[in-house]
């Protein structure tokens, strides 16, 4: 931790590792007590303005009640909040026929709930340590209140012991990534005493993941509000010029125009996760995609086998892909050995399906992909696991083209198809770079590593190297940032068995980029149906090690 800056005479200290913020020392119980009193929640004004307010904040908790009714796939169940404020979420969820729980700090607070609420739900005055109905809810929503708790890491846990297994978990807090947070930097109207955390989507979502609660989905965190609601917010917590502006907007417009309400993502995102069992320790899916690699297969297997990884175990997922090779014939050799999972496929799809293959069969926490080739070094697992052990990351590239050293593809006898290989990875590279403001070296890369929340709700489509772009771009879109790690590459050549098509491949990755750069990924959606057992036809191109088949000649990659 190192010091940042100062916010109202208190310090901000920043994480190097990972980025999380939080306020240093923390304030003390009666100071906190001081703050959270009848005016905190702007509740101070005239009926009129108490009504207006009470009304755009029953207008979110509507949207955060459509999103429930999205994850679930209906309204109804056990739903619990946690800061439940003067009880908008609570009266418009029992409303529409959930059974509600809300615990509130403020007495203030709770004496409104209740009176709004009446006997269709309680409100318990304390904090989290109050409930012990463990398994119980169906749903938790804790709005803009993790980052004031003193110990996330510890409110988490209760909350994972509270919400039933495949219960899911909604938080609503202010974002250091939002775009306020950025314009306004150490003025950012966030920065409050009582805010003692400061989150980014990469950091709650580690801490989600490491208490059991798996994360689906970051969302921009959407509010109903009004001018009005704005300017006695920013009266109440004063920004220079912004509060003097809104004070003169208001001035100068009729009323009509200062209670419209209108929806805005203004410092917040919604994350959405769900509780999982938790397992003693960590899994490592490795993915081989193998067709025609029989001069090398075996010796990745027997080195996958033999890498001793601290702290986590493995599993090797080999699809294999009837290779005309005797590839399978290999393949088979392992299909009883312990930590091995063999899939077959009927015919050869591209590496692409193979790996799409591979994840849906990879039951880990964290996901490697691994070709059957030798281009890449095994021994370079351990410190591209590092970071995501530590929780410092979600996703790592191993970049082939990492600090001053740049790998460059060279081919024996061949001089112009390496220059031709590298300049398209440096035209491509850019492209992507550009469109994702990332700074990436070697997006491309065969060492993708990520946790499996990286994907969940993804749903893939790319049969051939185009896959490594559709990965790449749908993990970024979805708000995990890669790091880049420097490994150890040599790269073969196409007499050593190399399959990407200088004619072909690059109009995919062409299309790829355009694509996935605009698609709709609907995430919940997507989480949603791969809930859904899957029928007969759509496994059908897949078999399990026992139902060999005798290999065909097919199309390569």
């Amino acid at each position: 931790m190192y010091y940042a800056f100062s916010v109202q005479h208190s310090r901000l200290v920043e994480c190097r590792d990972c980025g999380h913020m939080m306020l240093h020392p923390a304030p003390g119980d009666a100071e906190l007590s001081q703050i959270y009193d009848e005016n905190y929640w702007l509740l101070d004004g005239s009926d009129e303005e108490r009504r207006h307010f009470s009304d755009l904040k029953q207008a979110t908790a509507r949207a955060y009640l459509d999103l429930i009714q999205r994850c679930l796939g209906r309204h109804g169940g056990r739903l619990l909040e946690v800061g439940s404020g003067g009880g908008d979420l609570l009266t418009a969820a029992a409303d529409l026929g959930y059974d509600v729980t809300g615990v509130e700090y403020s007495e203030y607070a709770c004496a409104r709930a209740r009176a709004r609420l009446g006997d269709r739900g309680r409100i318990i005055r304390g904090d989290i340590a109050c409930l012990h109905d463990e398994n119980h809810y169906d749903v938790c929503v804790i709005a803009d209140v993790i980052e004031h708790v003193k110990d996330p890491r510890d409110f988490l846990e209760r909350v994972y012991k509270l919400v039933r297994p495949g219960g899911i978990v909604i938080i609503a807090t202010p974002s250091r990534q939002s775009w306020s947070a950025r314009l306004m930097k150490d003025k950012w109207m966030e920065f409050k005493t009582e805010h003692l955390h400061y989150f980014t989507q990469e950091t709650l979502h580690s801490l989600l993941f490491r208490t059991g609660l798996d994360p689906i989905a970051a969302l921009p965190g959407r509010k109903c509000l009004s001018l009005e609601y704005v300017t006695a917010h920013f009266r109440k917590y004063p920004v220079k010029m912004v509060s003097a502006g809104l004070r003169f907007l208001s001035a100068i417009l009729p009323a009509g125009l200062r209670k419209r309400p209108f929806q805005v993502v203004a410092s917040g995102i919604i994350s959405v996760s769900v509780k999982v069992p938790r397992t003693q320790r960590p899994r490592l899916s490795i993915i081989v995609p193998a067709y025609n690699e029989a001069a090398t297969l075996e010796g990745v297997l027997k080195s996958l086998l033999e890498k001793r990884l601290d702290g986590i175990d493995k599993e090797v997922v080999l699809v294999e892909s009837n290779s005309t090779d005797g590839t399978r014939d290999i393949a088979m050799k392992y299909r009883d050995c312990p930590g091995v999972k063999v899939v077959l496929e009927d015919r050869p799809r591209g590496k692409g399906c193979a790996v799409r293959t591979g994840l849906a069969h990879a039951t880990g926490d964290y996901i490697l992909i691994q070709d059957g080739d030798q281009e890449y070094d095994i021994e370079d697992y351990d410190v591209l696991l590092d970071p995501l052990l530590a929780g410092t990351n979600a996703f790592v590239l191993g970049s082939r083209h990492g600090g001053r050293t740049w790998k460059v593809r060279q081919f024996k006898g061949k001089p112009f198809t390496g220059i031709l290989l590298n300049f398209g990875h440096w035209l491509f590279k850019t492209a992507i770079n550009t469109l994702f403001r990332l700074r990436l070296d070697d997006p491309f890369t065969m060492y993708k590593v990520f946790r499996r929340d990286c994907i969940a709700g993804l749903s893939f489509e790319c049969n051939r190297f185009d896959f490594d772009y559709e990965l790449l771009i749908k993990i970024v879109r979805k708000g995990y940032r890669p790091v880049e790690i420097p490994v150890n590459y040599r790269s073969r050549s196409f007499s050593e068995g190399k399959k990407v098509s200088i004619a072909r491949d690059p109009w995919t990755w062409v299309l790829a980029i355009l694509k996935f750069r605009w698609v709709d990924l609907d995430v919940i959606e997507g989480w949603r149906t791969s809930l859904t057992p899957k029928t007969a036809e759509d496994t059908a191109p897949v078999r399990p090690a026992w139902a060999e088949a005798p290999a065909k000649s097919a199309a390569g990659r």
